[in-house]
């Protein structure tokens, strides 16, 4: 705890060199002028700087022992992997030629650098080859989550203009097949600046291919050379977007750049989940997620983790699937929605008993507030009360973990995220901008700006403006309501 509040007074007191000595740790072509510039409403990271995400994530691994380490684990609802020896474990080196392979796919079809991808798919090893490679050319992809619809996938490409489409012939799940193809052949009908659809074989099914327009994956990589040489991207060139609908009104694509994101997921993930070289992690979350963005894909990645990937729906076939996955590869952390926890608790402890779970160390939760009885049933029948447990609080907007504990550092309370990640300068204030005291509710709010918080909304800087509150000349306030925690979250800038 004591270097916790070491580290974290220096990260408030001097952010930039705190930020500074981070981002180092990882790779860059040419290195920032300046750490950051805030110019409110609108923050810039490592200024100058030149990096790819796909690099940090891949080849700077494969420069090093890490190069034969599995990557990613798969596992496809129907059991694809039904065996350990038949599972589909993927080295970092192969999965540095699958992403230069399909980056020359891209390229090929004339995708080029701030063009706009589309990622319709199930949660199959392709969908992460596709984000890397966007990442590696600097294509900006936008993950459409595989259980939306054909109006969600059209709403979205006509937002951000994509200009191409991944997607699969379909996906499982619960024994059933999702429409996949199905969905895009209706949103591209209204759509006029796609120009390709690639698919990928999933589900072998027969599906209509438009001819000029629908390619196959497997046979557009056939050709392609397994070498491709990242781009070299500036730190605040844009790197994704990724769709939020709110409650109301179309939906609003929340960016995120390349620098700043990519460093507060790495540091973010190396201390709140204590990875080990060791370790094999599985972060449930979709990648048309945010979670799946930062945690179950990139940060792993940047930390040379073995990241798992499961397909389908974690009762199917029976209610036990995920501790069958945890007991089969020797998953030690496991990082989940409260509202799985709840449904596990409803399915009956009779489906965890009969699997060890053993190999988990650490536990997490994410998503929406974790109710105290979810969290002494998380700590005692999953993790034995053996393991910490990690409740992190943040969504779309911040990128990145802000209020969580440090395992073994952090003393835990259940149904608590506890205190703020380095550089979260939090507080809880009143209407008119003053902290109020212990235990009494307020405003929470984010005085300075870090690293990974968005850019602002693609294509409409004046409603991100507009989304900004000034109460008394003194609070800057940005909020929307928030899906991961009960109430608002607040970006604050001001003096109190």
């Amino acid at each position: 705890m004591a270097q916790y509040k070491k580290l974290y007074t220096e990260s408030i007191r001097k952010p930039d060199l705190f930020w500074g000595r981070v981002a180092k740790e990882l790779f860059w072509f040419k290195t920032w002028k300046k750490v950051s510039e805030w110019k409110e409403p609108f923050a810039k990271w490592f200024l100058g700087g030149k990096t790819n995400l796909s690099y940090n994530c891949i080849d700077r691994h494969v420069h090093t022992w890490r190069k034969n380490k599995v990557a990613l684990i798969w596992e496809g609802e129907p059991g694809d992997s039904s065996h350990v020896e038949r599972a589909r474990n993927i080295s970092y080196a192969s999965l540095l030629r699958q992403t230069c392979q399909f980056s020359n796919v891209l390229k090929s079809l004339g995708v080029k650098k701030g063009d706009r991808v589309i990622i319709y798919m199930p949660l199959i090893p392709e969908a992460v080859f596709a984000m890397l490679a966007c990442t590696r050319i600097g294509a900006v992809h936008s993950v459409v989550f595989g259980g939306f619809s054909a109006e969600a996938v059209k709403d979205r490409i006509q937002d951000c203009q994509a200009s191409v489409v991944i997607t699969a012939d379909g996906g499982w799940r619960r024994g059933s097949i999702i429409e996949l193809k199905k969905n895009v052949d209706i949103a591209v009908a209204q759509c006029p600046t796609i120009q390709h659809v690639i698919v990928c074989k999933r589900t072998e099914q027969q599906i209509p291919m438009e001819p000029g327009r629908d390619h196959w994956w497997h046979e557009l990589q056939q050709n392609a050379s397994y070498e491709c040489d990242p781009v070299h991207l500036d730190s605040e060139d844009p790197l994704f977007i990724l769709y939020t609908s709110g409650s109301t009104g179309k939906p609003k694509g929340i960016l995120h750049t390349l620098g700043g994101y990519m460093v507060g997921t790495y540091l973010t993930t190396k201390y709140v989940f204590d990875l080990k070289d060791d370790d094999v992690y599985w972060c449930t979350a979709d990648i048309g997620w945010v979670t799946g963005h930062t945690y179950s894909v990139y940060g792993a990645l940047l930390n040379g983790a073995t990241t798992v990937l499961y397909e389908g729906a974690p009762n199917f076939p029976q209610a036990n699937r995920f501790w069958e996955i945890i007991d089969k590869f020797g998953v030690t952390i496991f990082y989940t929605a409260p509202t799985a926890i709840r449904a596990f608790i409803k399915w009956g402890e009779q489906h965890v008993v009969k699997h060890s779970l053993k190999s988990l160390r650490l536990l997490g939760s994410v998503g929406e507030p974790i109710n105290p009885e979810a969290w002494m049933w998380y700590h005692t029948v999953i993790g034995k009360k053996r393991c910490p447990i990690v409740d992190t609080w943040w969504q779309t907007e911040t990128g990145a973990i802000m209020i969580t504990p440090l395992p073994g550092a952090t003393p835990t309370k259940p149904g608590t995220a506890t205190l703020p990640f380095f550089g979260v300068d939090a507080a809880v204030v009143n209407k008119e901008g003053k902290e109020v005291a212990p235990n009494v509710g307020g405003l929470l709010v984010v005085r300075k700006p870090w690293p990974s918080m968005l850019r602002g909304i693609y294509g409409d800087p004046e409603r991100f403006k507009k989304t900004i509150l000034v109460r008394n000349q003194r609070l800057l306030l940005l909020g929307r309501r928030s899906s991961s925690r009960q109430g608002w979250l607040f970006l604050a800038h001001g003096t109190y």
